[in-house]
């Protein structure tokens, strides 16, 4: 077994799909994350600054804000956290747009749960934080 790649990392995951938002969780606390869960934009804005995750996995398509919307929140607090657009969108302008606003990684649905871990791991590791 592997260590815990994100052992006290601090991901905040929002999703309006409640399948959706309860895979991503099992497997990101599967790798020592802790995690707390929105599912629609305002409440993410809302739990954010208290939180303080180290990573967003964010949906674009949101209800009550949608994901671009929280990304330029997310982005204007005192210490931005990695953000993860995850959605179902393969448009590329919305990328691009993503892109603009400060996203660190866009993966489009449906997503393999490994994929998503291995991608908040090198993010967080990118970081500059030191491993264990």
């Amino acid at each position: 077994m592997h260590p815990l790649r994100l052992k006290d990392r601090r991901v905040l995951i929002v999703d309006d799909d409640p399948d959706i938002l309860r895979s991503f969780e099992i497997a990101v606390r599967g790798d020592g994350a802790i995690t707390a869960s929105a599912g629609d934009g305002q409440t993410a804005i809302h739990m954010a600054p208290e939180f303080q995750p180290d990573a967003v996995i964010l949906d674009m398509m949101l209800p009550r804000q949608s994901g671009f919307l929280v990304l330029e929140k997310l982005m204007e607090l005192p210490d931005p956290p990695a953000v993860v657009m995850v959605t179902a969108n393969k448009g590329k302008r919305h990328m691009e747009y993503a892109e603009s606003l400060g996203v660190s990684a866009y993966l489009t649905k449906p997503v393999a749960l490994q994929r998503l871990v291995d991608t908040l791991v090198e993010l967080l590791e990118a970081d500059g934080d030191p491993e264990d």
